[in-house]
């Protein structure tokens, strides 16, 4: 290894539809994946580690801790997002979609200034690295259909019907 070589960490929690994977950088958390995800995440040239220590992954995970127990409406960690501008502006529009909320491939193309731009952003949307903290979950068909999602339909229906129950409990 080089003296370049940047370490990330690595930690897991297992979700009631199956293991989140959490790697972060110092700088913050740079993936967070499913088990069984349409759009695996290469590790390639990178040196990670397990490590439940490192400060990044331990608040990651307790904040997915808690999202999932539904204590948690918004989460709060560093990102080490890496992509394109593109890519990287897509995913910051997702973590302004309203907790318990949806918006269009079309709406949110809209929020970044791209009205025409809607099979970008879903290409964006299927590469995002940060998944459940930045919301592609919240993001469906036109007509309010759910459609293609990394971890699988069944775990956005999941994750939306958790929103869902969090949201009417708390009104």
């Amino acid at each position: 290894m080089t003296a370049e070589t940047v370490t990330f960490s690595r930690g897991t929690l297992q979700a009631p539809f199956g293991m989140l994977t959490v790697v972060a950088s110092e700088r913050g958390v740079r993936y967070i994946t499913f088990e069984e995800d349409a759009h695996p995440k290469s590790y390639v040239g990178m040196h990670v580690v397990d490590d439940v220590s490192h400060p990044v992954v331990v608040e990651t995970l307790k904040q997915l801790r808690e999202y999932l127990e539904g204590s948690r409406t918004a989460f709060d960690v560093p990102l080490d997002l890496v992509g394109t501008e593109f890519q990287v502006e897509a995913w910051n529009a997702l973590a302004k979609i309203p907790y318990a909320g949806t918006v269009s491939y079309a709406q949110q193309a809209a929020s970044i200034g791209r009205p025409k731009a809607t099979r970008a952003i879903g290409s964006a949307n299927g590469r995002n690295p940060v998944v459940i903290v930045l919301p592609c979950h919240r993001v469906v068909g036109a007509d309010g259909s759910l459609t293609g999602f990394g971890g699988g339909l069944h775990v956005k229906l999941w994750l939306l019907d958790l929103e869902k129950q969090v949201s009417a409990q708390s009104k």
